[in-house]
């Protein structure tokens, strides 16, 4: 089985979950011995781990009349002139590798999925790892909306990262259910998880982790924060990543007088975001609306109990972890409260939810992947 995919990041150069979830789903299908993936990405970086599937660049690709055309790796301003001309190289990658099915990551590639159906009659999976309503909170771009569409009319198949996910392509974007499958992310073992381990420490540690963006609810992390700091001391809180919002939460801190008991350390990667965890008593994802969130798995995974929202794809299959609403910041400080003054609460979601994540596996969902491929290409199983 030959698979073309799509996709726009790989780690270890990631700006989200995106990249996080391309390098798993891809390494555990690899998992099957007659799985072979060409992994498309606008711009590798040279350090991408190729063990297992082979990376292509959208920027190495000859281009009748325009030669190699240059591609930022990131999401610039003209993010969508490099999605067009991601969509020019597709055309010569279609004509060029053999393959029996196209994959196409988030909507930034759908566009070059559909051509290159089009141009081979190779079928086509699209893989929702967002949508602009998740991203927007419903304030939608309509050109956006258009892209995601018309990817998901034209795709043979179409997966989701959760059935939160898989709710809003039927309703939103009119697909039929048939055509709608789940496949949930899981979390990459660590190699070595005897590395990190929690540095002694006077004050409990709060720890926000991702981009600090409207979907993902940072003000109601701060408002949990100050109410928690009106019970008790001894609790410091993290807001580690960026975004738009990073100046309007420095703000409220500042407003809420806790800046003394608040850090922002900016965006981290690798072993940064995986000590961090470990260091922490709480991570907490107080997401308005996350199609999956891979983060959480990767606290519990070093230990740390997790709070998240009933409004994200993975608080269908964790068990052992704290959920409320997003809104609730009154539940979100009293579950805060709760896990840093009672030893015998962090501990049990501390064990617990090492033992739960390290059995949510992404060869499973590889696994589940193949079955789709399958069952599109009529290939049985």
């Amino acid at each position: 089985m030959r698979a073309l995919m799509f996709g726009w990041e790989f780690p270890p150069h990631i700006l989200g979950g995106l990249g996080t979830a391309s390098y798993g789903l891809t390494r555990g299908m690899a998992e099957q011995k007659d799985m072979e993936i060409t992994f498309v990405l606008p711009r590798p970086w040279g350090d991408e781990d190729q063990s297992f599937l082979r990376i292509i660049g959208a920027n190495s690709v000859d281009v009748p009349g325009r030669g190699c055309i240059e591609f930022s790796g990131r999401y610039p301003n003209n993010l969508l002139e490099e999605i067009g001309n991601y969509e020019s190289v597709a055309v010569q990658l279609a004509y060029r590798e053999q393959f029996d099915i196209i994959h196409s990551h988030d909507w930034l590639t759908y566009p070059a999925g559909v051509t290159a159906k089009y141009i081979t009659g190779k079928p086509l999976v699209i893989h929702v790892h967002a949508t602009d309503f998740d991203r927007s909170r419903g304030q939608v771009n309509p050109t956006v909306y258009a892209i995601e569409r018309r990817g998901m009319d034209e795709a043979n198949h179409i997966i989701c990262v959760s059935e939160l996910t898989r709710r809003t392509v039927i309703e939103k974007y009119g697909q039929h259910p048939d055509k709608v499958s789940t496949v949930h992310n899981a979390v990459e073992p660590l190699a070595n998880p005897e590395e990190f381990v929690k540095h002694p420490r006077k004050d409990k540690l709060v720890t926000f982790l991702g981009r600090i963006t409207m979907q993902k609810g940072p003000e109601y992390f701060v408002e949990a924060a100050a109410k928690v700091l009106d019970r008790t001391d001894g609790v410091r809180f993290v807001m580690a990543g960026s975004g738009d919002m990073m100046a309007k939460m420095i703000d409220l801190v500042a407003q809420r007088g806790i800046a003394d008991k608040f850090n922002f350390p900016g965006f981290m990667r690798g072993k940064q975001v995986q000590q961090l965890l470990a260091d922490s008593d709480v991570y907490i994802m107080p997401s308005v609306s996350e199609p999956f969130g891979i983060s959480p798995l990767e606290a519990m995974q070093v230990g740390c109990p997790s709070i998240i929202s009933y409004q994200s794809g993975c608080a269908e299959i964790l068990h052992h972890a704290i959920k409320t609403d997003y809104w609730d910041v009154d539940a979100m400080a009293d579950a805060i409260y709760s896990i840093v003054k009672y030893p015998a609460m962090y501990k049990s979601l501390s064990e617990e939810g090492r033992n739960e994540v390290n059995n949510i596996r992404w060869v499973d969902a590889g696994m589940k992947v193949r079955r789709i491929y399958n069952q599109v290409l009529g290939w049985g199983w």
